[in-house]
């Protein structure tokens, strides 16, 4: 039977090889989706390789290995300075009180957006509408005109009629309220983006990148509405489908499900 020591031992090594796991598997839910997520994959089977090299004593294959990750490493962060910034930035934002409102109100938030962008859909009138989730959205507010206003739907068409002061920029909702309007918001640079997608599309895209926001928009030249979170875009098929999706991501986190929205 082992000693008290070697038992310490064992259990001291599973337990780090847990907290290991944990760690690079929330890095890898982090980086899915993206450019860096099948490289993380790959840079995995090479650290399985490495360790069965040290097992079975291959010095040779060892050898490379180690200096791989050596070289690689400083590679790895110059080809993804995009993912690593908009990960530090995310996780920079991050509050510890944060404004959580009820099913009730999430459902008469949405109501008014969905209300507002489907009429603004009718007439071709462009809109960009940040919903502000667990991050804060201070830098972006701050770049726009404060208004602090209820989030209704007739304040939001009233916003982005052409040709007023305020329809230029995004809007930025807080809770029930609209905190600010005419912020400006980051240009996503994902090559993938078509180069025919226009402006309001890619700051719409910049903002879900750097963010856990929600934000709509109506295109001004086709009139059709989209959803843009956690760095893609999700197609809306009706106002009811757009309701639907709307009240999933804006669920406290508790409530949501683990599942893909579409």
């Amino acid at each position: 039977m082992p000693g008290p020591e070697i038992l310490i031992i064992i259990v001291k090594a599973l337990v780090e090889m847990a907290i290991l796991w944990v760690v690079f598997y929330r890095i890898l839910l982090f980086f899915e989706g993206t450019r860096a997520f099948q490289v993380l994959r790959g840079i995995t089977y090479l650290i399985v390789a490495l360790l069965i090299s040290q097992v079975l004593h291959f010095e040779v294959l060892n050898w490379l290995l180690r200096n791989f990750f050596s070289i690689w490493i400083i590679v790895i962060v110059v080809i993804f300075q995009h993912e690593l910034r908009s990960g530090l930035a995310r996780l920079g934002q991050q509050h510890l009180f944060t404004i959580s409102l009820g099913e009730p109100e999430i459902k008469a938030l949405v109501d008014e957006i969905s209300d507002a962008l489907f009429r603004m859909s009718k007439r071709r009138q462009g809109c960009l509408i940040a919903i502000e989730r667990e991050m804060k959205l201070d830098m972006y507010v701050e770049s726009g005109i404060i208004i602090d206003g209820k989030a209704t739907s007739a304040l939001l068409q009233s916003i982005f009629m052409p040709g007023t002061p305020l329809h230029d920029g995004g809007v930025v909702i807080r809770g029930e309220r609209i905190t600010a309007s005419s912020c400006l918001f980051p240009l996503s640079d994902n090559p993938s983006v078509g180069k025919t997608v226009g402006t309001r599309h890619r700051a719409a895209l910049g903002l879900s990148e750097h963010t856990d926001a929600a934000i709509v928009l109506v295109s001004e030249q086709t009139g059709e509405i989209s959803i843009a979170f956690d760095g893609h875009f999700i197609s809306v098929h009706g106002e009811e489908h757009f309701a639907k999706v709307l009240t999933e991501i804006l669920a406290p986190q508790k409530k949501r499900k683990h599942e893909k929205l579409a």
